[in-house]
């Protein structure tokens, strides 16, 4: 079996969406210390041509809090992100469907950070038809101790994983020799380059999922998916 195991990331870029699909089981981490400055929270979308940022705010709360005890701000403004995204995307030749997808999820009716992101996340992958199981980490039994290499380890173990993909950045953090020693091959999934029509303005890649969806529709999206090595 193979599994994945990510954080969860607000309307991440399609990279996250090709791991998910590469993998037959997908593990979200909840119990997982938020960081202030990735990308769990905050995203990039197009804004006159060129990238902008857009994010989730949050209560204020002690920095080693995990994920899952991080609560989003009360004074979030969803209508004012909202209508940032119809200024900017109202012209894109598949707004009239993708628009609704992520109205639904930025207007969703819940505080807690982690469910929030998780929603919008599954809300995704229904659209794309994306067949991969997901399961929370808080939910696998492992030792809370375990940090890096060792806890993917004794994740994959638990889960009878028989391949653990990661993303390719991360290749310098794991050992295939380790993960070979426990029966289980380590890939890593690389995403092709992916480019289409932004406008008449010079393409900025690796822009979040909702401007991949605005400006192409869903089975062109789906075929993206593919768009990606894994070795």
């Amino acid at each position: 079996m193979k599994v994945a195991i990510m954080q969860p990331y607000f309307f991440p870029y399609i990279g996250y969406y090709q791991l998910i699909d590469s993998v037959d089981l997908f593990v979200i981490y909840d119990n997982i210390q938020y960081t202030k400055k990735g990308w769990i929270n905050r995203n990039r979308f197009l804004q006159n041509g060129k990238d902008a940022y857009f994010s989730i705010p949050l209560q204020k709360a002690s920095d080693y809090l995990n994920v899952v005890d991080r609560t989003v701000a009360l004074e979030f403004k969803k209508e004012k992100l909202l209508n940032q995204l119809r200024e900017v995307y109202k012209k894109a030749p598949n707004y009239e469907k993708a628009f609704p997808i992520f109205k639904n999820c930025i207007l969703h009716d819940e505080s807690n950070l982690f469910k929030y992101i998780y929603y919008s996340i599954n809300k995704v992958i229904g659209e794309l038809d994306i067949q991969t199981n997901m399961i929370v980490s808080s939910s696998i039994d492992v030792d809370p101790t375990l940090r890096g290499q060792d806890k993917v380890l004794a994740i994959c173990k638990e889960l009878n994983a028989t391949t653990y993909i990661n993303p390719i950045g991360g290749v310098d953090l794991y050992s295939k020799e380790d993960f070979a020693e426990k029966g289980i091959d380590l890939n890593f999934i690389k995403s092709k380059p992916i480019e289409y029509k932004q406008y008449d303005d010079e393409f900025v890649p690796w822009l979040s999922i909702m401007d991949i969806m605005m400006f192409n529709d869903l089975a062109t999206v789906r075929g993206m998916l593919k768009c990606r090595d894994v070795i």
